[in-house]
């Protein structure tokens, strides 16, 4: 990771091309409040965010030509159903819509859908797209969850031998962030603090009615040294939904806002985490350069950020690797309340992971779903970042074997 601003070459102060008639912009957003709901079925969430989006979006069920699917993890049955394009027949689409597929890539499909859907609306093979996510791992049996999280992405030759766990992959890149940046323990609590203050004013999280302090991250059990329960995420059921056209049918539609696509980036740096060179750094910052040149903005053009923190380590160093906190100081910013509501750089504003709720594969979804809501000013009064027109968004999957980037940016008429 460069020590200098990832995007220091890039002009800053250029408003980039608004791009052509076909760039994919985001014109529709729904989604479900995230937690613990074992009596709101997986189909039923899906269907109630796919619409809702498509109201949102000023159109019609009818309308969606295209249906991308992020995937669920806690069922193969209901993974299989989406595969199968049952979500089509729900919302009566069966004979109109030209496709339904999956995309998966761990906590960074979102950022690799959009991308998809993109080029699908760019080739014209698709109009209107519905990209749509549900999960239920906060109602599914925890035996079977503890299982799934022991097992994918970490290689059954090596890592799974040694007992490695999700949350012990957690707690070696924790382990590295904190040898390499001198953060303390405290330091590393705070983010979870700071993402607990954005979540309580946020109607949709899973933790907005619960205050969090230092002491009581600290104090919670130990689960993986040096990750506390409090420094884990919660597993959630939830669901979000996207609505995707051209500029152009925005426009003939009469919208007068929406969200495009400025800059794209991502680096695939390992899947085994052995392989990984620093896992104080992951692959952030090639992903950001990539990005910004794209955007012809940096890093201190952000209003707001948004991304992945299923632990504090994992954000810290997207923040660092992205331009947006100096390397080694992004957990003391947390700490002194710089990212926190009121501070210098709104970041996971919905609450992240880690108190919004960790909805598998959708904890990405959702922080891109804020900014998203952030560019087109619909986060409320309490959450609104004031004049936000630019949003930095990461997501990363698996044993974060990625860093995927995109740069988002609300257009007016």
């Amino acid at each position: 990771m460069p020590d200098s601003d990832p995007a220091s070459d890039a002009a800053p102060s250029a408003l980039p091309d608004r791009g052509s008639p076909e760039e994919a912009v985001f014109v529709g957003l729904g989604e479900l409040p995230s937690g613990r709901y074992p009596d709101r079925p997986f189909m039923g969430q899906l269907v109630h965010a796919a619409v809702a989006a498509v109201r949102d979006a000023g159109l019609t069920v009818p309308d969606i030509d295209t249906i991308l699917l992020i995937p669920c993890l806690h069922s193969f049955a209901d993974q299989a159903d989406l595969i199968f394009s049952r979500l089509v027949e729900e919302l009566g689409l069966h004979g109109r819509a030209k496709s339904s597929f999956m995309l998966h890539s761990g906590g960074s499909t979102s950022d690799n859908t959009i991308r998809s859907a993109a080029g699908l609306i760019a080739s014209g093979h698709a109009r209107n797209i519905l990209i749509v996510q549900s999960e239920k791992w906060g109602s599914a049996p925890v035996g079977e969850m503890i299982d799934m999280l022991t097992a994918n992405g970490i290689p059954r030759e090596w890592e799974k031998l040694s007992g490695l766990t999700f949350n012990a992959v957690g707690a070696l890149i924790t382990c590295r962030y904190m040898a390499a940046s001198g953060s303390t323990a405290a330091d590393m609590a705070s983010v979870c603090v700071a993402l607990r203050e954005w979540s309580r004013l946020n109607p949709n999280a899973m933790y907005r009615d619960r205050t969090l302090t230092v002491d009581q991250v600290l104090n919670s059990k130990m689960v993986t040294d040096p990750l506390h329960a409090l420094e884990c995420p919660m597993l959630a059921d939830g669901a979000v939904a996207f609505v995707m056209t051209s500029a152009e049918n925005a426009r003939r539609a009469g919208r007068d806002a929406w969200v495009r696509i400025a800059g794209s980036g991502g680096c695939v740096s390992h899947y085994s985490i052995g392989q990984e060179a620093d896992l104080a750094v992951l692959g952030w910052a090639k992903a950001g350069v990539d990005a910004y040149e794209q955007a012809g903005w940096g890093p201190s053009d952000a209003d707001l950020a948004e991304v992945y923190d299923s632990y504090a380590a994992v954000l810290t160093s997207g923040l660092e690797g992205l331009g947006l906190a100096p390397k080694h100081e992004a957990a003391r910013m947390f700490a002194s309340g710089e990212f926190s509501p009121g501070g210098r750089l709104p970041v996971n504003t919905n609450g992240g992971l880690l108190s919004a709720g960790h909805t598998g594969v959708g904890g990405g979804s959702a922080l891109l779903a804020e900014g998203v809501r952030q560019l087109l000013g619909r986060a409320g009064p309490e959450r609104q970042v004031a004049d936000a027109t630019r949003a930095v968004c990461g997501g990363t999957g698996g044993t974060y074997m990625d860093s995927q980037v995109l740069l988002l940016e609300g257009v007016t008429r």
